[in-house]
Order: C-alpha cells, then sequence, then structure tokens
C-alpha cells in the first residue's frame, strides 16, 4: 500500500470568509475522485486543523501500487480538481508519499 500525503497553506491575501467555502470545494471535489480512478483506495480531506497546525489542509490517500499513485497524478480528473479548486488558492504544498 501507498500512503500519499499533501499539505497546503491557502494564501494570505484570501479572506477568511472565503478560505471557508475554498477549504470545503477542495474537501468535496478531491475526495470526490474516490471510485473514478483505478488504483486509488482510500481519499480523505481534513478542513479544520487544531491551533498551531501549521497548514490549512491536509489529503490523506491511499494507492494499491506506486504505478497506481502515478496514474493518479496524471490523471484528466485529478488534474482537473487540482487546477480548479486547488492551486489557485493554495501556497506552501508539502507532499510526503511512502509504502
Amino acid at each position: 500500500m501507498i500512503k500519499h500525503i499533501v499539505m497546503w497553506n491557502i494564501k494570505e491575501e484570501i479572506s477568511k470568509i472565503e478560505q471557508a467555502t475554498i477549504k470545503a470545494n477542495v474537501k468535496g471535489n478531491l475526495e470526490g475522485l474516490a471510485g473514478k480512478i483505478s488504483g486509488l483506495e482510500k481519499i480523505d480531506v481534513v478542513i479544520e486543523p487544531f491551533a498551531g497546525s501549521t497548514h490549512d489542509m491536509l489529503l490523506v490517500s491511499e494507492f494499491v501500487s506506486k504505478e497506481a499513485l502515478e496514474i493518479y497524478k496524471d490523471h484528466p480528473e485529478h488534474v482537473r480538481v487540482a487546477d480548479t479548486y486547488v492551486r489557485p488558492y493554495t501556497c506552501d504544498r508539502v507532499c510526503y508519499d511512502w509504502e
């Protein structure tokens, strides 16, 4: 099993009110990839971190293999979600993959 973790911060210039909508959109659309990409076993997005956390959002996902993770990264549905709901609003991306 391959684990894929990503953390982001929302850009500072985005208001707190807008941040709530952005977080909900990121969560709904990334979790909506479940069942659409072969080899993606589990996907969860956490948008309510405890005080003191260093990032605003966390993605935790699991894949059946390294190859499945690579397919996910370039899959058109994932790219669409990332380009529409994640990348325009986030910064400070941190990623960690392991088996």
